[in-house]
C-alpha cells in the first residue's frame, strides 16, 4: 500500500467540474478545483491553508478566487495553499507539528506547473502569515523560474497579500 495515499472526490454539476483532493486522513487538503469552461486556461491561486471548502461547498476565499478567474477570463480554479492541514483559524495550523502536509509540495509543482503550460496563470495569495516556519520562502523557491507567478500587492512585511481583503477588481502584478 502506497504511503501518503490521497482521497479525490468529486461533484458533478450541470455546468461545472468540481472536485477536491485530500489526505487519507483529511486533516489536509491539497487541491481543489471548480472548471466551467475546459477550452480557457486554469487560475491557480496558492493561498495559506484550507479552510472548510470541500468539492460540494464554496467558502468565502475560494468564492473570491472563482471571481478573480472568471474576471481574468480563465475556465476555472485551482486552488491550492503554502499549508494543507485544514483549519479555519491560522493559530490553529501553526499548532500543528507538520502543517504543511506530506504531498503538498507535490501538489504546487504539478497544479502549477500543468496550468502555465497550458496558458494559465498562478495567484500567490497566502497573506502575512505565510512566513510560519519558513514557508514563503519555500515556496516562493519551488516557484523561482515559472513564468506568469502573480499576486494582488504585498503585505508591509512583503508577503503576497489574501484575497479576502482586496477589492473584486484588484489588478494582478509579478511576484
Amino acid at each position: 500500500m502506497r504511503k501518503n495515499k490521497t482521497i479525490i472526490r468529486k461533484s458533478l454539476r450541470q455546468d461545472e467540474d468540481r472536485g477536491a483532493e485530500f489526505s487519507n486522513c483529511e486533516k489536509y487538503r491539497y487541491r481543489l478545483w471548480r472548471v466551467w469552461d475546459e477550452s480557457k486556461p486554469m487560475l491557480v491561486v496558492i493561498g495559506l491553508n484550507p479552510s472548510t471548502a470541500t468539492e460540494e461547498k464554496d467558502d468565502p476565499t475560494v468564492r473570491r478566487c472563482i471571481g478573480y478567474a472568471r474576471d481574468h477570463g480563465k475556465g476555472g480554479l485551482s486552488m491550492l495553499n503554502i499549508f494543507a492541514f485544514r483549519a479555519t483559524n491560522p493559530a490553529d495550523m501553526k499548532s500543528q507539528k507538520d502543517p504543511v502536509g506530506p504531498r503538498n509540495n507535490e501538489a504546487i509543482i504539478s497544479e502549477t506547473r500543468r496550468a502555465i503550460e497550458t496558458g494559465g496563470e498562478a495567484l500567490c495569495a497566502w497573506g502575512g502569515h505565510g512566513a510560519h516556519m519558513g514557508r514563503s520562502s519555500a515556496v516562493r523557491k519551488i516557484l523561482d523560474g515559472m513564468p506568469n507567478i502573480k499576486c494582488l500587492g504585498f503585505t508591509k512585511s512583503g508577503e503576497p497579500v489574501h484575497p479576502l481583503y482586496q477589492r473584486k477588481d484588484a489588478k494582478f502584478i509579478s511576484l
